[in-house]
């Protein structure tokens, strides 16, 4: 029976994985090369901000965490997931220089009795995972797709029950492994889906893109019945009412933003633009994004008061992340424009707020997300 797992990058995606895995009986051996962040995790110092990593790593007995990629080799592991960044590059693609970083390690260990599966986590470029394979194969590695679809202040949840298990398989018998792996962790019955690695990239690009496409729209028909004078939130309702479009992500507040779908929705703009196939909603998408912001600005600088208060200026109430964030966005705009403006957010994100614009807000800390 598989019981050891190999989870490359224990970072804020990959240690959730990592203890999700531990908790379904599997040994876990974990590694992260920033010292002073595995030093935490190895004596259990370390505090998160998701809900339940704390107790499930302070509880965790077969989840070993190491800076030594040689433990692979060394305890015979054959199932490697890597889970490390892809940050985005000037062009809206996805930079893969640290997932190669990995493979060259992973080159260099001795060669095993059995091919070693390699399942990419991280987002990666259509197309990367082929060609990664391509060239691994020489080494006796497979490897296969298998991205989260997650969101921050739920990853333990959303790991545990996903609504679709994405699954880019080097072969059947691997996928068939990989499937088998999930089995054993998840609390639900997902849909399986499977495909080759280039389709399951594309998927996760897209399923991102339509989840932001579907935030314009809300957000844009909302615009409308403001400038109309009518109700949005009862004009969403409605439309969200309809099976086939349903409520979820049809909301009018803020536009989207945070470390997923900006990234997604450019990286497809991307791909298609490397196919000479432009993809119009990608970047419409986009447009109508900025053209919210615009419309929500005007309507917080119509407002004669002199201070503005921001309820949290995360990308999403509570997490600590500010990537992309619209209502901080929006806080600077008017910040900028001669307002008092006013942030009562967690010390976390009052932290990196004060870091970035320094002396542009007064700020009214609330507890620490990590309590």
């Amino acid at each position: 029976m598989l019981e050891k797992i190999a989870v490359i990058g224990v970072g804020k995606l990959g240690i959730c994985f990592a203890l999700n895995l531990e908790k379904a009986g599997f040994e876990v051996w974990g590694i992260e090369t920033q010292a002073e962040y595995l030093s935490s995790l190895q004596d259990r110092t370390f505090q998160s901000q998701e809900p339940q990593v704390n107790e499930m790593l302070a509880s965790s007995k077969r989840l070993m965490l190491t800076d030594d990629i040689e433990c692979i080799s060394e305890q015979e592991i054959t199932d490697i997931f890597i889970m490390v960044a892809t940050p985005s590059l000037p062009d809206g693609g996805y930079d893969h220089s640290q997932v190669e970083r990995v493979v060259a390690k992973l080159q260099e260990l001795p060669s095993s009795a059995e091919s070693r599966n390699l399942y990419i986590g991280c987002t990666t470029m259509p197309g990367y995972c082929s060609e990664l394979g391509d060239r691994l194969s020489a080494f006796r590695y497979t490897v296969s797709y298998n991205p989260e679809f997650i969101a921050q202040g739920d990853i333990i949840k959303n790991q545990l029950k996903p609504d679709q298990v994405l699954i880019g398989e080097a072969n059947e018998l691997v996928g068939e492994r990989l499937q088998a792996i999930y089995e054993r962790m998840v609390e639900n019955d997902p849909v399986y889906c499977r495909m080759d690695p280039l389709s399951a990239e594309i998927a996760k690009l897209a399923t991102n893109c339509f989840l932001t496409t579907k935030i314009s729209f809300a957000n844009s028909i909302g615009d409308l019945a403001v400038k109309a004078g009518a109700d949005p939130n009862k004009i969403l309702s409605a439309i969200g009412s309809d099976s086939r479009i349903g409520p979820k992500y049809l909301g009018y507040g803020f536009g989207f933003g945070g470390p997923c779908f900006p990234r997604d929705n450019r990286a497809l703009g991307k791909f298609g633009e490397m196919l000479e196939y432009p993809l119009l909603l990608s970047k419409a998408t986009d447009q109508v994004n900025d053209e919210h912001f615009e419309f929500q600005l005007q309507q917080l600088l119509a407002n004669e008061k002199e201070t503005l208060i921001f309820e949290g200026v995360a990308y999403k109430k509570g997490t600590s992340q500010i990537t992309e964030s619209q209502q901080l966005r929006l806080a600077v705009a008017v910040a900028q424009r001669g307002r008092k403006v006013i942030i009562r957010d967690s010390v976390e994100v009052i932290d990196q707020v004060k870091m970035l614009y320094p002396g542009l807000f007064i700020f009214e800390p609330e507890p620490s997300l990590a309590n």
